[in-house]
């Protein structure tokens, strides 16, 4: 299994009606600027662990760095919801970092979903934000306002589908099944790393089945349709320099198969005032168990 190199400890923070879990490494130095972790879409804050190790000694005992579970992710308890509403994890991010870090600028990394989360995040609150990176957080495909009936019966049926419980996540005999299932997602996932992810991303029941660390709700869609016109002023709104991190393997084009394509995010990314791109060389979209220290050194240079 997987050796850890850096120990984190947990910390139970209540925000918005939620427990939140926040795993916070190293023995921050007063004063030093915080670097917050946003996980993605089903996924958890233990899933940051081999870039964190990634880092050099120096970095990361300068600073303190932590990594949220979104809510109805990992520990943190998931609210009596029948789907979630994307502007609640801005709040929880906003509530998080006042709690923490009242009055303070952080460097703010985010992938996948967390990716478009801190992208909306820094466009509303420019002056948290000392440095933003985006880790495949591409928002979604332009939309047309003739989609909206369509979508709000999407929603509607899918909530009532939620309720009955036909979205249940599938269990697993155990932690190896669990293991399996990642490295099936991930085809560069080593059995190592595996191994000791299953034992972050799932959990054993009274049952003796292994379940993921996230509620089913989070697979309803979203009733309202994405406005690329309303991220653009978001974006135009960052003052932080931004990095935007993407992986070799293009993602995008093979989860959208040409209806929106990597060079209409670049596009898009054109709002952003002060902006950096990188790509990382035999990645996919799990970028960050890919090639955890090519991607901790290109972010240990940028918020230097």
């Amino acid at each position: 299994m997987y050796q850890v190199q850096r120990q984190s400890q947990s910390l139970m923070v209540p925000l918005r009606g939620c427990r939140y879990h926040v795993r916070q490494w190293g023995t921050p130095q007063p004063g030093a600027t915080p670097l917050v972790l946003a996980h993605g879409w089903m996924d958890v804050a233990a899933s940051w662990q081999f870039m964190v190790d990634a880092f050099s000694e120096a970095y990361a005992q300068q600073r303190p760095i932590i990594a949220m579970d979104w809510r109805g992710y990992g520990l943190t308890e998931a609210p009596s919801t029948d789907s979630y509403w994307f502007p609640d994890y801005l709040a929880d991010l906003d509530a998080l970092l006042d709690t923490l870090y009242p009055g303070q600028a952080i460097d703010l990394v985010g992938h996948s979903m967390g990716g478009n989360v801190v992208m909306m995040y820094a466009g509303a609150r420019p002056q948290r934000i000392r440095r933003l990176v985006n880790l495949e957080g591409f928002g979604l495909a332009a939309t047309q306002s003739e989609q909206a009936p369509a979508r709000m019966g999407q929603w509607l049926d899918e909530v009532k589908k939620q309720r009955a419980g036909d979205n249940d996540l599938k269990p697993y005999p155990d932690a190896a099944g669990v293991a399996a299932r990642l490295m099936k997602t991930n085809r560069r996932l080593g059995q190592g790393q595996a191994d000791w992810l299953a034992q972050h991303w799932a959990q054993v029941g009274p049952d003796g089945q292994w379940r993921i660390l996230g509620d089913a709700a989070h697979k309803v869609v979203n009733p309202y349709l994405f406005q690329v016109n309303e991220a653009l002023a978001m974006y135009r709104n960052i003052r932080a320099p931004v990095l935007a991190v993407e992986a070799s393997d293009d993602s995008l084009s093979q989860w959208w198969k040409g209806k929106y394509t990597l060079a209409e995010f670049h596009e898009r990314l054109k709002a952003v005032a002060v902006l950096e791109k990188a790509v990382i060389d035999d990645a996919g979209h799990m970028l960050h168990h890919d090639q955890p220290q090519q991607l901790a050194a290109l972010i240990e240079k940028f918020t230097a």
